[in-house]
């Protein structure tokens, strides 16, 4: 039985098709060759334990490869972080925040919807940091389920934890580890919990992130620190 080759045509007609299933919309915009590289950290940041197959997710083992291109690769001059993200685990949030404020080359985030929770230290992570308008940011203590916690070693060791999160907060950001801890102890900011919701210009005015803005804004700014490195 021999395979017929679908015609120009055919084949056009099976990529609109796929577009529309895939995106939602027939056609999409060609992208223009770039030596920026966008990194995307949606949903919920997966570690060691694998989440359940609803949740939407960013897979560390997939953003960890991608920095290391991004360092290798000449032709990428910069780096622009996109987040959206309810937190997940720590310590694979830290690997990626760690790793990205390690690069030699310049870097933006864009804080889009939220930056929650773990998601904190990385939009801090990079050379210059924007939220939207609308943004919001949660910074709370390090918690398992909300349980009393009745082994002293688990306690320290959460608190350990606890404390490398405020650190690289406070060596990264324009906030000091007084007031970034002062915020996540707050009560009364969040309903039958401890800690604190930023909106927009109050991240800003806190000293956590740099700038309100969007996507003109963040790519406008790390092309200004492209240029600012090569020249």
């Amino acid at each position: 039985m021999t395979r017929t080759t679908p015609s120009g045509n055919e084949q056009k007609q099976q990529n609109q098709l796929s577009n529309i299933q895939q995106m939602g919309q027939s056609t999409l915009p060609a992208p223009a060759p770039s030596d920026i590289h966008i990194l995307n950290i949606i949903g919920q940041v997966e570690g060691h334990v694998v989440l359940p197959p609803q949740n939407k997710t960013t897979k560390y083992e997939h953003i960890l490869p991608q920095l290391a291109a991004v360092e290798q690769n000449d032709s990428i001059k910069g780096l622009l972080v996109i987040l959206n993200t309810v937190g997940g685990d720590v310590e694979a949030g830290l690997a990626i925040a760690e790793m990205i404020k390690s690069l030699s080359k310049p870097t933006v985030s864009l804080v889009l919807g939220g930056g929650h929770s773990i998601g904190v230290p990385i939009a801090v992570s990079t050379t210059y940091s924007i939220i939207a308008e609308t943004a919001t940011m949660t910074i709370h203590p390090i918690r398992l389920t909300g349980l009393v916690i009745g082994v002293p070693q688990t306690y320290e060791y959460l608190d350990k934890m606890q404390e490398r999160v405020v650190e690289f907060v406070y060596r990264n950001a324009r906030i000091s580890r007084k007031d970034f801890r002062q915020l996540m102890f707050q009560t009364g900011e969040l309903a039958r919990d401890i800690g604190t919701v930023l909106v927009g210009k109050h991240a800003v005015s806190a000293g956590l992130i740099d700038a309100v803005g969007g996507m003109g804004t963040a790519i406008q700014k790390l092309k200004s620190l492209i240029d600012g490195q090569v020249n």
